[in-house]
């Protein structure tokens, strides 16, 4: 029996799956050769991103409470996940020694949350939801081997390795509420596939911006 909203989402998921050439950092964390500087200044862009991806959900909830009741449960469900995370970033950070008074924040990193940060304000609620469901696969494999290698080749401990353990591990709760939201829109005739495959493209390559712009050598 096929299920129209879960094969949707695994058809955009696999459509927007990013290049694996595209992300020069998270392999050199993979083979232990990143400097504590790169790992450092990963934990200052996402002290920026996670506060900022947490209030455009929670804006995206409020949106979309009224009449899109499924959609409002999706974002509501990742800005807590968001909270919980910014809470574990914090010792992620301290194990790289980041310093983020002295810290300037690169625009390449940033471009994401702006992104995510439009759609909150102009895209129509269950056209993110699909969107952000693909985005999310490709950011919990980086997560996954990012939490692997910093205990095999940098002796970080579990506690500062709970931010990356947090976004790799599988959500089964997650993953039932973006099916019920982009079900319910193609019950109501209310997703725009086309409109949320741009939107995803776009998110996979501000994504693909941010990993980039912090394998730069640094200066």
């Amino acid at each position: 029996m096929t299920h129209p909203a879960r094969d949707l989402l695994r058809t955009t998921t696999a459509a927007l799956a990013p290049d694996p050439e595209a992300n020069p950092l998270v392999p050199r964390i993979a083979a232990g050769t990143a400097p504590l500087a790169a790992l450092a200044a990963l934990a200052l862009e996402q002290s920026w991103v996670i506060p900022a991806d947490r209030r455009a959900f929670e804006h995206l909830a409020v949106r979309s409470a009224a009449a899109d009741p499924q959609a409002a449960a999706f974002f509501t469900t990742l800005a807590e996940g968001e909270a919980l995370a910014g809470e574990r970033l914090v010792a992620f950070a301290r194990a790289c020694r980041a310093q983020e008074a002295s810290y300037e924040p690169l625009p390449g990193c940033q471009a994401y949350p702006a992104y995510v940060a439009w759609l909150a304000l102009n895209a129509a609620p269950a056209d993110v939801v699909l969107a952000l469901t693909a985005n999310f696969s490709a950011w919990g494999g980086y997560c996954a081997t990012i939490a692997t290698a910093l205990r095999e080749h940098y002796g970080f401990t579990d506690e500062a390795c709970a931010f990356f353990d947090f976004f790799a591990e599988p959500s089964p709760d997650l993953d039932r509420l973006a099916v019920a939201a982009v079900e319910a829109a193609l019950d109501a005739g209310r997703l725009d596939g086309k409109r949320a495959h741009t939107y995803g493209r776009l998110l996979q390559t501000y994504e693909a911006s941010f990993w980039s712009a912090l394998g730069e050598p640094t200066p």
